[in-house]
């Protein structure tokens, strides 16, 4: 537990430190506009065609860059997104099918193997890490953990898509280690009723 919270607390400090680099660039870019109309003389000698020394980044350089980590983000939120939706999908089917004929198949186990391949990401997407949970009231039989499944992978669903991208969320985390645990629990549970 102790491991998460550390990795949680590192993960809000790199994002925080980036806002604030962000933020100081910007203000930068402002204060120098007026500027921008004189001409400079520069006293430091131009880089000569075989020099290697870094050149400072231009601001254009600077913008792009803040855009590219902007759209990173962005389309890591839509794949959080995604696996959240994909997870809900998967555990109605499995959960549909299971009601159908009161067993679980081959291909039902193969779901239940990607739908814990889902939750698993969400969680890392979250800031979370493998973590042992304590449920108060585990399911005793199949039926009761199916029930669980279903109502765990839309719940899951749901607080994702709640959840701000730039926030960290300890529920989203939560729910789906106990969505890991049930899914551990059906798999150690007789496939038929």
């Amino acid at each position: 537990m102790n491991e998460c919270v550390l990795k949680l607390v590192m993960k809000s400090t790199k994002v925080l430190a980036i806002l604030g680099l962000l933020v100081v660039f910007q203000l930068c870019v402002v204060a120098q506009k007026p500027l921008q109309n004189q001409k400079s003389v520069s006293l430091e000698p131009e880089n000569k065609p075989g020099d290697d020394t870094p050149k400072p980044f231009t601001e254009m350089e600077e913008e792009m860059r803040a855009k590219r980590a902007i759209t990173s983000a962005e389309k890591e939120y839509q794949e959080n997104l995604d696996r959240a939706r994909d997870l809900s999908d998967l555990g109605a089917s499995i959960v549909a099918s299971f009601k159908q004929k009161n067993n679980l198949d081959r291909e039902d186990i193969r779901k239940l193997d990607k739908a814990e391949k889902l939750a698993k990401g969400i969680r890392r997407a979250a800031g979370g890490c493998e973590d042992e949970v304590d449920m108060d009231k585990p399911p005793r039989d199949l039926t009761s953990a199916m029930d669980m499944l279903a109502e765990l992978s839309k719940s899951l669903k749901e607080k994702v898509e709640k959840t701000p991208k730039y926030v960290i969320s300890a529920a989203v985390i939560d729910e789906a280690n106990v969505l890991l645990e049930v899914i551990r629990i059906v798999r150690t549970l007789p496939p038929r009723v």
